[in-house]
């Protein structure tokens, strides 16, 4: 399998702003439940979410200007949100998988994070570069 240059270095551009996102959603979430100390399955899922959204609103930003190189519309922006709507959904599906199997709060999201990013560079790619998502 042969792929242009073009789409090699896009994806090396997404991985970049993931690991900048994945990152900031890691210590917001590691920052909640170690400095609130609340040990419950609620209290996890909250903290991530929190985490999720900060890192959301860079992750956006990052995506449209430095991976895709496209300006955030509207339309691209509602599509973004979509796809991290179903994005939200596996992480939460996933971490919840996780934890339930024995793994600590800790370790859970890193396992999260290898399954859903690749998924996630479909659905955003397909924002930015799909006619449907422009102006």
């Amino acid at each position: 399998m042969n792929l242009p240059k073009e789409k090699i270095v896009e994806f090396v551009r997404f991985c970049i702003v993931g690991a900048v996102a994945t990152v900031l959603h890691y210590i917001i979430y590691i920052a909640i439940i170690k400095g609130f100390d609340v040990e419950s399955e609620l209290w996890t899922n909250v903290a991530y979410t929190i985490g999720y959204v900060l890192s959301w609103f860079v992750n956006l930003y990052l995506t449209a200007r430095f991976t895709f190189r496209e300006k955030v519309t509207a339309k691209r922006g509602f599509g973004f949100a979509a796809s991290h709507c179903i994005n939200y959904l596996l992480h939460m599906l996933f971490l919840n998988i996780f934890l339930a199997v024995g793994l600590s709060e800790e370790i859970a999201p890193l396992f999260v994070f290898a399954i859903v990013i690749p998924i996630n560079f479909i659905f955003v790619r397909t924002v930015f570069k799909s006619d449907l998502f422009k102006k």
